[in-house]
């Protein structure tokens, strides 16, 4: 039985997963397909935007879910990846490439966070846009009508290295579980 289930007459804002809890990718993959759905009946075009670096561990999250996603699921709107990352100096112009090549899209942005240390290994998902870069201070664009954050590690204190620090098995466990809820979702609309 799913217990996180977005309950859309309440408008719910956000909730969060633990990686390490067995149902995850399940629940995540039915929530994010109750949101998929709303975009279907708009007729919107659904777009998975996959933001930050390979240049950082823990701001790799975002172009290692999108190569893995790209790996295991044929949905043709997938950007940001580790051969082409979607990252501060090329936000605002692939957002200008969306918005230009899609009528109406439906764009559900996936970035790494930090966080409170009991948070760390959550995956948060909800409705509205999010602000890549703000725990580094960057100014960028907001982004998606959905949003799927990885805290990766805490937050407070020289951002920039501890993004450096962070450990990659961690990464790499947040961006298989988002992945593959993503792929469930994905191949339950239809193309």
């Amino acid at each position: 039985m799913l217990t996180n289930l977005f309950d859309f007459t309440k408008s719910a804002k956000e909730i969060k997963f633990s990686i390490h809890q067995p149902n995850t990718t399940y629940e995540m993959a039915m929530n994010i397909r109750c949101m998929i759905q709303e975009a279907a009946a708009l007729n919107q075009e659904v777009i998975v935007l996959c933001i930050g670096t390979d240049r950082s561990t823990g701001d790799s999250l975002g172009p290692l879910t999108g190569t893995k996603l790209k790996s295991i699921n044929l949905y043709p709107h997938i950007f940001g990846t580790l051969d082409d990352p979607v990252h501060a100096t090329n936000l605002p112009n692939m957002l200008t490439f969306i918005h230009s090549s899609f009528a109406n899209p439906f764009i559900i942005a996936v970035d790494a966070c930090l966080g409170k240390l009991e948070n760390v290994g959550f995956v948060s998902l909800g409705h509205g846009s999010l602000k890549p870069g703000a725990a580094v201070n960057k100014n960028l664009p907001a982004v998606g009508d959905v949003y799927i954050t990885g805290i990766v590690n805490v937050s407070g204190f020289m951002e920039h290295l501890v993004l450096q620090s962070t450990r990659l098995n961690l990464v790499m466990r947040m961006s298989e579980t988002i992945a593959h809820s993503l792929s469930f979702a994905l191949s339950k609309i239809a193309k």
